[in-house]
């Protein structure tokens, strides 16, 4: 029978690292880690459920021209009270603080300077290769975390899908997804559920449409 000295010395099996592998991050070692500079500067992180995943890079022109029409159109639409954050931290519990690309939420700017926000009224994701992310590992954890409303500007598709009424699925991503997703190509109109009063046409979040197609 090995003795304690012959177990400490050998070699980790293959299911003990795949168990390590599965070790979870939390908020607090993920931005310990960040300020210690263990990860490279150049690179774009988030944590997504305890996994510190690379967002996409670099970015490209047309998912930038996205972002911005979105910050413009939601800095319009929302009084004041209302802090239009881009590509910043959430605070969504104890293993997930991604950037979206746009979100909203209540308050003042120096509301933030403790904390991250731990919610918003409004979160929007710009998307084009990561769709199909977009559509179900995103809106799974938003919902998770309670966020009334999440829209996907499709770039690909020209359209806005709009997730409303977050509840449990137990066959999507974080066990929750929306109850109601409604499609609305560029010709259409829609209204924030936080700012109803606004209206914003979807042509305006899209990026003028490529010549010949």
């Amino acid at each position: 029978m090995p003795d304690a000295s012959d177990i400490l010395d050998a070699p980790p099996t293959r299911a003990a690292l795949a168990t390590a592998a599965r070790r979870r991050w939390t908020r607090e070692e993920f931005e310990r880690a960040t300020r210690l500079g263990l990860f490279r500067p150049e690179e774009r992180l988030e944590l997504i459920g305890g996994e510190v995943v690379r967002k996409m890079s670099p970015q490209e022109s047309r998912h930038a021209t996205g972002i911005s029409l979105a910050e413009e159109a939601l800095r319009r639409a929302f009084p004041s009270g209302h802090v239009v954050r881009v590509q910043l931290p959430l605070a969504l519990g104890t293993h997930s603080e991604p950037e979206p690309d746009v979100c909203v939420v209540a308050g003042a700017i120096r509301d933030f300077e403790d904390d991250h926000p731990a919610t918003a009224v409004l979160v929007v994701e710009v998307a084009d290769t990561s769709l199909r992310d977009d559509r179900t590992v995103k809106a799974g954890l938003y919902a998770q975390a309670g966020i009334a409303e999440y829209w996907v500007v499709d770039l690909v598709g020209r359209a806005v899908d709009i997730h409303r009424d977050p509840v449990p699925m137990v066959d999507q991503p974080f066990g929750h997804h929306y109850r109601s997703v409604a499609r609305h190509s560029e010709g259409a109109t829609v209204s924030p559920l936080a700012a109803p009063e606004a209206a914003i046409p979807v042509a305006e979040l899209l990026p003028t449409p490529r010549r010949g197609g």
